[in-house]
């Protein structure tokens, strides 16, 4: 029984052929990317309250300037009447300094007279002077005062109607952060209220480039992608721009690059991730082979070091190793070793060299 395992001949390597044809072919590069809309504005508030009203939801349309929500303008209109208060003082102020200029201004005249016909003493004329030309500096800052009361006033409308949260651009609400009654703090940045998407007829893929294929990746180069939520169909699209800030996740280096995304149907929501296909090259009438038969692998090398006689090529297709288990059973899995080495010099007619490079392998 062991000579007859020993001397046992494997199974014949089985071979798959093709033709060599003719015919173009295409250089790609995959990967992939999310769905976004070209453009999306976040909406704020530049004040801080309470979210008094909201006229809009997920997936609203909106108009550039439709009021979109509402926070509470008690202490806004509060502050614009004292404002308006304040102006209406200062114009008093005004008037009052005007009124106290004029009589100056006439006891500077009759000085002038008094002092022309020796009745009264020239120091006279020189406080009368004063008193004018302090009567005058009061009405000057009367009415430095009211442009500042009047800037305040402006100020106070401007928070007031800053209440009023409108809509920047046509589009559609695809973000909504607030609900009624919940107070937003506008004292280092402004909150975020909305999302809205200005066309989403027009998207974008944002894909992630490896830096090895970055080199390849042109602006107008044509692209397609898929998205699993419409398996079987085929987006096009073309290259429109490769962002030069790079992105370091793990000492991996990539890029963005932005795919532009055809939606007029408007079926591709924000947020779809898409697996990209960029063609970076073509070629016309070209040979053509399969990639498998570019290689070689010896049937019986893995078959020998695992104990598997099964593995499977770059086809797909499983092939049956030559000699499986050679390397066990002392002398005669050796003596198959050797014939398994001499059957591929004989068939493959490798030269001495060649030869040589096969040794370490069936060492």
């Amino acid at each position: 029984g062991w000579y007859a395992w020993s001397t046992r001949q494997g199974e014949a390597p089985t071979y798959r052929t093709a033709n060599v044809e003719r015919g173009p072919i295409t250089a790609t590069v995959s990967s992939t990317g999310t769905l976004n809309p070209v453009t999306s504005v976040q909406v704020g508030s530049q004040v801080s309250g309470q979210i008094q009203q909201l006229f809009v939801d997920f997936n609203s349309p909106v108009k550039k300037g439709e009021l979109i929500a509402r926070i509470d303008p008690e202490t806004f209109q509060y502050r614009v009447r004292q404002a308006e208060a304040d102006l209406e003082s200062s114009r008093s102020s005004v008037g009052r300094a005007q009124v106290a200029q004029v009589i100056a201004e006439r006891d500077l005249k009759r000085t002038k007279e008094l002092v022309a016909r020796n009745f009264v003493s020239p120091a006279e004329l020189d406080r009368a002077q004063s008193t004018f030309d302090l009567a005058a500096a009061e009405v000057r800052t009367a009415q430095a005062i009211v442009q500042q009361r009047a800037a305040q006033l402006a100020t106070a409308r401007v928070d007031l109607s800053r209440t009023e949260i409108r809509a920047p651009v046509d589009g559609v609400v695809i973000k909504r952060s607030v609900d009624v009654g919940q107070t937003v703090a506008a004292s280092l940045q402004a909150p975020e209220l909305f999302i809205i998407a200005k066309d989403l007829r027009d998207m974008q893929v944002d894909t992630s480039i490896d830096e090895a294929d970055v080199g390849r990746i042109k602006i107008g180069l044509r692209a397609t992608f898929t998205v699993d939520a419409f398996p079987g169909r085929q987006f096009s699209g073309e290259v429109r721009s490769v962002r030069k800030a790079a992105q370091n996740v793990q000492n991996v280096v990539t890029y963005i690059a932005i795919i532009s995304a055809n939606n007029e149907r408007g079926e591709l929501l924000p947020g779809m991730t898409a697996n990209v296909r960029i063609v970076t090259d073509t070629r016309d009438s070209v040979l053509k082979v399969p990639n498998a038969a570019l290689r070689f692998r010896p049937a019986g090398e893995s078959a020998a070091a695992k104990g598997d006689a099964v593995k499977n090529d770059d086809s797909g297709k499983s092939i049956r190793g030559a000699d499986a288990g050679a390397s066990k059973g002392g002398a005669g899995g050796g003596g198959q070793v050797n014939q398994f080495r001499e059957r591929i010099v004989t068939e493959l007619k490798l030269d001495s060299e060649q030869q040589q490079r096969l040794d370490p392998i069936f060492a």
